[in-house]
């Protein structure tokens, strides 16, 4: 009886010894995994990347958002903004998909044409886009050729009796994408001077008369970069092509609109405007955890209904008309599984940008 007593007491002992380390056990247990990943931004620096130089549409989107979206991330880090320009947007995206930190500090706004690349067959992507971890997007405006106001063509239908020079950052971006669609479908005659290091460079141009228009650029990038320019009409629109028109712009032809009804263009015409709608979408890397893609996107909504956020949108003529990282994600599936058909037919109006 005696020893059973001893016996007893030793097992008491030791699972009094074990209690403390069960105890933290269970509190580890209780941290949610979204509790880690709060604590992980706390000191840390999140670099965001756009693939245009400083002074475009996209620089300028980015650095708003920098501005304001980490006070939504728990542990307040700093953001700070990375200019990445070069093969009209591979070269930013392959770095964030390949070589950047893949834990959640870094983070890129990609090339809306990179959008149409990867189902079109296009070389270059060292990723695909449905391996990225998409967190928002900010944008959903149509895209908008336009020209100097020196230029003779002042209207799409003048476009297709004369040749139209249209500056471009490389031949794979949109703005080298959209002329040669319209010239496809539409029977113009853009011709796509490439090299430029983003759209303030091409702004410039066009003011020179070094080019009379722009291949690409949504509208609220044009009032944000040269609002004096579009207060003057010195920029004239001559088509635009997305889901919607600009509410600025309800003259200007639409390209669903211009082909509506026609059984081999328009399903070419829908595909494309639907990757024009996914128009600023900001990602993350392939390998980031998904507990810090929940966190993220949840910091991108907040952000994209912030009081200040929005004042200051205002206040650079941004236009903002965001899409939740899920519903980027589910257009970018969509995307990827456009029917083959209908991505001969876009093949074939895209051309070949090494010519």
């Amino acid at each position: 009886m005696a020893a059973q007593k001893k016996s007893d007491a030793r097992e008491d002992t030791t699972m009094f010894r074990f209690m403390p380390s069960l105890a933290m056990i269970a509190g580890l247990a209780s941290l949610s995994p979204g509790a880690l990943a709060q604590d992980f931004y706390a000191g840390k620096t999140i670099t965001l990347s756009t693939h245009t130089g400083p002074g475009g549409g996209y620089d300028t989107l980015l650095r708003l958002i920098a501005r304001h979206m980490a006070q939504h991330i728990p542990g307040a880090p700093t953001m700070v903004v990375v200019n990445m320009p070069g093969a009209g947007g591979l070269t930013a995206f392959n770095h964030a998909a390949r070589i950047a930190p893949q834990d959640g500090t870094f983070l890129t706004l990609v090339g809306q044409g990179l959008v149409v690349h990867e189902p079109t067959g296009q070389p270059g992507l060292q990723a695909s886009l449905g391996a990225m971890k998409w967190i928002g997007n900010v944008s959903q405006s149509p895209n908008v050729t336009a020209v100097w106001s020196t230029s003779r063509a002042k209207t799409i239908e003048d476009a297709k009796r004369m040749e139209v020079l249209v500056g471009s950052t490389g031949a794979s971006s949109p703005d080298a994408q959209m002329p040669r669609v319209y010239n496809a479908l539409l029977g113009t005659r853009f011709k796509v001077v490439t090299g430029y290091a983003g759209g303030a460079q091409i702004n410039l141009a066009m003011e020179r008369g070094e080019v009379e228009g722009r291949g690409t650029n949504t509208w609220p990038s044009y009032k944000a970069t040269i609002p004096d320019a579009v207060r003057d009409g010195k920029i004239v629109p001559l088509v635009q092509i997305g889901l919607k028109k600009d509410p600025d712009l309800p003259d200007t032809p639409l390209l669903l609109d211009l082909v509506a009804g026609d059984a081999q263009r328009e399903p070419v015409a829908r595909f494309l405007s639907l990757t024009t709608a996914i128009s600023r979408p900001l990602a993350a890397p392939p390998l980031v955890p998904a507990e810090r893609v929940t966190l993220l996107r949840k910091a991108f909504d907040a952000t994209m209904k912030d009081a200040a956020f929005l004042a200051e949108a205002d206040r650079l003529k941004l236009d903002v008309d965001p899409m939740t990282g899920a519903e980027v994600e589910a257009a970018i599936r969509q995307v990827l599984a456009t029917p083959a058909e209908v991505i001969a037919r876009t093949q074939a109006a895209l051309g070949d940008p090494s010519k």
